[in-house]
C-alpha cells in the first residue's frame, strides 16, 4: 500500500510554503528559478509543478514540461541528410508531443528532490501516478501525449526505477554531460594554465592573443534589457544552427532570469568595437557553476576564437571564486574535452504511447536522437 500522495500545481503562487526547503540543494528546483519559467519559458512548453506528501508532510518535489513540437519554426538547420529528414517525419507525426519529467532547457538531475526519510521506489510509484493525470489533463485539451520522459541520472541513481511502473520504459542514454572539476590546488587562472601540456598550454596562448580588442563586461539588468534585440539575435543564430531544437527561448528570457536570480545569474557580453558580439552565461548552483545558453557573431567567432576563450573565462571564474565544478552540458563535447572536462554518462526512461513504436523503442530512439562523433581529449599533463 502506497502510503504517499500528490498534488499537481499550475503556479508557482500555488506552491507549499516548504517547498524551498526540499529545494535547498538545487537551485533548479527552487521558487525563484520556477518563477522564470513561469514568467518567461519557450512559447511551445507547459509546466507543471508536483508535491508528494506523507498524509500533509511535503517530502518532495518535481517539476513537468509539455512541449509541443508542433509549434517549432526549426528543429535545427546545421545537418541535411536523409536521416534528419526521417527523424523530423517522426517527431512531427508521431511524436510531437512530449512531456518530461525533469528539464528538458538543462543537463543533470533537475527532475525532483526529496527528503532523506523518503522510501524512493514509493515516491517514484507516485510521479508515475502524477505523471498519469498530467496526461489526462492534456487530453482533455486535445494535446495527445506521445513521450513520456523521465531524465536525466547517473548510473548510481537507476536503481529505484527498477518497479512495474517503469518496466515498460526504455531506458536510454544520449550524448554524455561535460563536467569540468577544479583541482584543489589551483588558486588562478595561471595554476590552471600550468597545469596544462604544452599543446594545450599553446592553445590557450593562441586564443588570448586573437582575443586582444575584445572587452569581456559583466553585464546587469539594465544592460541586459538595453542590448536584449542583439542578445536575441545572437541567441537565435546559435539555437537555430545545432543539430536539433525542441524550443526556442522568448526574446524577454534572460532579462527575466536576471530579475528573479539577481546575482546567482551571471551574464557576460563580449564587446568589440563597442559593439556586443557575444554573450554567455552561468548560474551559481551551489558549489557548482552551470553554465545556461550563450550566443555569438558568427563572422567573428572563428577569427577571435570566442567561443573558446569564453569557456577559458568560465573556468577562470570557477576557480578565483572557489567553486568545485562547472556542468558545461553536452553540445560542442570535443572542444570542452579540449579545456579539461570529462564525460558523465546520463540516464533517462522514455514510454511511447503507442504499443507498436514503444516495443521498438532501440530502433526508434536512434532516430530521435541524433549521434554525434567526437574524440576526447586531455589537455593536462
Amino acid at each position: 500500500m502506497n502510503p504517499y500522495t500528490f498534488r499537481v500545481y499550475t503556479s508557482v503562487s500555488q506552491l507549499p510554503n516548504e517547498w524551498d526547503t526540499i529545494a535547498a540543494n538545487n537551485i533548479f528546483l527552487s521558487t525563484n528559478y520556477l518563477q522564470v519559467l513561469e514568467a518567461a519559458a519557450p512559447t511551445n512548453m507547459v509546466c507543471h509543478f508536483i508535491g508528494i506528501f506523507d498524509n500533509k508532510t511535503l517530502l518532495g518535489i518535481s517539476i513537468s514540461q509539455f512541449i509541443d513540437l508542433n509549434e517549432l519554426e526549426s528543429f535545427g538547420e546545421r545537418d541535411q541528410c536523409i536521416k534528419t529528414t526521417i527523424r523530423n517525419f517522426l517527431f512531427k507525426h508521431f511524436s510531437s508531443h512530449v512531456l518530461f519529467i525533469g528539464n528538458n532547457m538543462l543537463t543533470g538531475q533537475n527532475a525532483f528532490a526529496f527528503s532523506e526519510k523518503t522510501d524512493m521506489q514509493f515516491a517514484l510509484k507516485t510521479l508515475s501516478i502524477a505523471t498519469k493525470e498530467l496526461k489526462t489533463i492534456f487530453k482533455s485539451k486535445g494535446k495527445k501525449i506521445h513521450i513520456t520522459t523521465y531524465k536525466d541520472f547517473f548510473k548510481d541513481e537507476l536503481s529505484p526505477f527498477s518497479i512495474p511502473e517503469f518496466q515498460r520504459h526504455y531506458r536510454f542514454t544520449i550524448q554524455p554531460n561535460m563536467v569540468f572539476t577544479n583541482s584543489e590546488n589551483w588558486q588562478t587562472e595561471n595554476d590552471y594554465v600550468a597545469a596544462l601540456s604544452k599543446k594545450y598550454r599553446d592553445q590557450f596562448k593562441r586564443a588570448r592573443k586573437k582575443a586582444i580588442g575584445i572587452e569581456k563586461r559583466k553585464m546587469h539588468l539594465e544592460d541586459i534589457i538595453q542590448h536584449e534585440e542583439t542578445i536575441y539575435k545572437l541567441y537565435h543564430h546559435v539555437a537555430k544552427n545545432a543539430p536539433f531544437n525542441t524550443f526556442f527561448l522568448p526574446k524577454h528570457h534572460f532579462r527575466v532570469f536576471k530579475e528573479f536570480l539577481k546575482d546567482q545569474f551571471l551574464f557576460y557580453g563580449y564587446f568589440y568595437n563597442n559593439n556586443l558580439i557575444g554573450f554567455n552565461t552561468l548560474i551559481k548552483n551551489g558549489n557548482t557553476l552551470d553554465t545556461y545558453f550563450l550566443g555569438y557573431d558568427d563572422s567573428l567567432q572563428r577569427e577571435k576564437m570566442l567561443y573558446l576563450n569564453m569557456l577559458y573565462d568560465m573556468i577562470a571564474y570557477s576557480i578565483n571564486k572557489g567553486f568545485t565544478e562547472i556542468v558545461f552540458a553536452r553540445t560542442a563535447l570535443e572542444i570542452k574535452s579540449s579545456v579539461g572536462a570529462k564525460p558523465i554518462s546520463m540516464y533517462g526512461f522514455m514510454e511511447h504511447s503507442v504499443s507498436f513504436l514503444n516495443q521498438h523503442m532501440d530502433r526508434v530512439f536512434n532516430y530521435l536522437e541524433p549521434k554525434v562523433d567526437w574524440q576526447e581529449r586531455n589537455p593536462f599533463k
